[in-house]
């Protein structure tokens, strides 16, 4: 499974920001796509995960309600996070990552074998 990020930059605290993953491989629907985030110094963090059509979505508590993840497996796979009301401790690498896994309670990095280039969001107060 190969997962191409992009979509990071600077943004102003209030303020929106897209980031997309570009994802393919051998059965690449029957995975579960995720991000994750790492802050410097800081753990990485589940923000959100899709399965194949949308069926299960998954949100990390500091982002429910702010954050929305789709995925678009029509023709080449895409999953989208738009990421909204943005606040300056959002701020971080975000990660695109693969998981044969369908269900988590609670998604852990370990739970991921595909991982992404990040991508950098910086949030400016």
């Amino acid at each position: 499974v190969q997962l191409q990020a992009s979509g990071g930059g600077l943004v102003q605290a209030g303020g929106s920001l897209r980031l997309s993953c570009a994802a393919s491989g051998r059965r690449i629907r029957s995975y579960t796509l995720g991000w994750f985030r790492q802050a410097p110094g800081g753990e990485r963090e589940f923000v959100s995960a899709v399965t194949w059509n949308n069926d299960h979505i998954f949100y990390g508590a500091a982002v429910k309600g702010r954050f929305t993840v789709s995925r678009d497996d029509s023709k080449n796979t895409v999953v989208t996070l738009q990421m909204n009301s943005l606040k300056p401790e959002d701020a971080a690498v975000y990660y695109c990552a693969g998981s044969a896994r369908l269900h988590a309670g609670n998604w852990r990095p370990s739970d991921f074998t595909s991982w992404g280039q990040g991508t950098l969001v910086t949030v400016s107060s």
